[in-house]
C-alpha cells in the first residue's frame, strides 16, 4: 500500500500556518530531498514491525464498521417504532457508530482492537442500549465474545465482530433525529447530557480535534505510527504505569507538527525528541487556547483546581471539558521518559547524519545492561 510522504500543502495553508496551536511556528522551512530519502527509510524500517496494515484488512474494518453501522440504524427504528413515534421521525430517525483512538487517528497496527462511539437520539435510553442493542449483537453469526460492562466508568460492550475486537460505547444527544453529518466537535451538542454521555463523547472529541489541529495529517499519522513504536519498544507506553498512553503520544506529535508544519516525518521524528527533551515540565503541552463554554463542567485548571498544581507532566485534551491526559506521570517515570527522549534525540542527530539507520532508535534497551542493580521481590 502506497505510505504518502509529502502532505499537500496549498499556498494559503502555508500562509495560515501560525494558526495552529497557541504559539507560531518554529520553523517553516520546506522538506529537502535528503529529508524525503530519509522518511522513505523511516517508512520502509517501520513495515516489518506491522505497524502498517494490508489493503485487505483495512477494507475488512471498514466492512465490519458497515455492517455495525447498519444494526446500529435498524435497532433505534425498532425501538422508535415501540415507542410510538410519529412516521415522519421514524424514517429519518438516525443513530450513527463513530471510531475514536488509534483507528480513527489512522495509526492502528495489524490486529489492532477499534474503539467506537453508538451515539442515538434522546429517546433511546441506556438501558436500551445494554438490552435490545446487546441481544441483537449476540443474534449475529459473525458476533463472538460478547460481554457488557455496565458499571464501569465509561460503560461499554465488547465483542469480536468477524475476527475483528471492537469496544462500543454509548452516548445519547439532546436531539430528536441524528443527522448523517453530524459534527461531534459541536460544545452545543453537550447540554444537557448526563457525565456517563459526556465520557463517552470524550473519546471522539478529542481525537477528532486532534485530527483538526494538525497541520498535514499524512505526516502526522506517519510520525506517530514511529513514536509509538518507539515508545512501546523502550517499554514507556502505558498510561496504568505511570507513563503516557495512546492519546497523550498523540498530543505530543500533534503538538511538535504545529512548531514544524510543513516538515516530513523524518525530520519531525527527530524535532520530536529535540521540544521534549528539554521541554520545562511542568509547563503544560496545549494543541489549543482552552475555551469556556459555559456548562459548568470540571476543566484542567491549577489557577481554580489545586489539585491540577501537582500534575507534574500535564498534556491537556483539546476538547471541552479540557482534561490532563497523564495524572498518572510520578517523578520517576518522568525522569525515565526525558532520558528516553534526550536518547532518541542523540539517535536522530546521528541518523540524519547519516551516521546511524533508523531501526537503532528501535533497537529494544537490554534490561540487565540498563539497570546493574536489581532487587529480589516475592509476590
Amino acid at each position: 500500500m502506497p505510505f504518502p510522504i509529502i502532505g499537500q500543502v496549498s499556498q494559503q495553508a502555508q500562509q495560515q500556518a501560525k494558526s495552529f496551536g497557541i504559539t507560531s511556528p518554529i520553523s517553516l522551512a520546506k522538506p529537502r530531498e535528503s529529508d524525503i530519502a530519509c522518511t522513505q527509510k523511516l517508512i520502509e524500517t517501520l513495515k516489518p514491525y506491522g505497524v502498517f496494515e494490508e489493503e485487505e484488512e483495512l477494507q475488512h474494518r471498514i466492512l465490519v464498521l458497515g455492517k455495525l453501522n447498519n444494526l446500529v440504524k435498524e435497532w433505534i427504528k425498532d425501538i422508535s417504532v415501540n415507542k410510538n413515534l410519529p412516521q415522519s421521525i421514524i424514517e429519518n430517525v438516525g443513530g450513527k457508530i463513530f471510531t475514536f483512538g488509534s483507528y480513527r487517528l489512522g495509526v492502528h497496527t495489524k490486529g489492532a482492537d477499534i474503539d467506537a462511539l453508538c451515539v442515538a437520539p434522546r429517546h433511546i435510553e441506556r438501558a436500551d442500549f445494554f438490552t435490545s442493542f446487546y441481544e441483537k449483537l449476540k443474534n449475529q453469526e459473525e458476533v463472538k465474545d460478547l460481554r457488557a460492562v455496565e458499571d464501569a466508568f465509561v460503560p461499554v460492550i465488547k465483542l469480536v465482530f468477524d475476527g475483528i475486537e471492537i469496544d462500543i460505547l454509548f452516548a445519547r444527544l439532546a436531539l430528536q433525529t441524528i443527522p448523517e453529518d453530524l459534527d461531534l466537535r459541536d460544545d452545543g451538542l453537550l447540554k444537557n447530557l448526563d457525565i456517563r454521555c459526556i465520557r463517552s463523547l470524550n473519546g471522539c472529541r478529542v481525537t477528532d480535534e486532534i485530527l483538526h489541529l494538525v497541520p498535514q495529517i499524512d505526516s502526522f499519522r506517519l510520525t506517530l505510527r514511529a513514536i509509538k513504536l518507539w515508545a512501546k519498544r523502550h517499554n514507556i507506553y502505558s498510561n496504568i504505569l505511570g507513563f503516557l498512553g495512546g492519546v497523550s503520544w498523540a498530543m505530543l506529535v500533534a503538538r511538535t507538527c504545529q512548531l514544524y508544519p510543513n516538515a516530513i516525518a523524518s525530520t519531525l521524528v527527530h524535532k520530536f525528541f529535540l521540544v521534549f527533551s528539554k521541554w520545562e515540565w511542568p509547563n503544560p503541552v496545549l494543541l489549543k487556547q482552552q475555551e469556556d463554554c459555559n456548562l459548568n463542567l470540571p476543566v484542567w485548571d491549577p489557577r481554580v483546581n489545586p489539585s491540577d498544581r501537582y500534575h507534574l507532566m500535564p498534556i491537556i485534551t483539546p476538547a471541552y471539558p479540557q482534561q490532563n491526559s497523564t495524572y498518572n506521570v510520578s517523578i520517576s517515570t518522568r525522569m525515565v521518559m526525558v532520558e528516553e527522549f534526550k536518547r532518541g534525540l542523540a539517535i536522530t542527530d546521528e541518523i540524519l547524519q547519516n551516521k546511524a539507520e533508523w531501526s537503532k532508535l528501535f533497537d529494544a534497551p537490554n534490561f540487565f545492561q540498563k539497570y546493574k542493580i536489581l532487587i529480589p521481590a516475592k509476590m
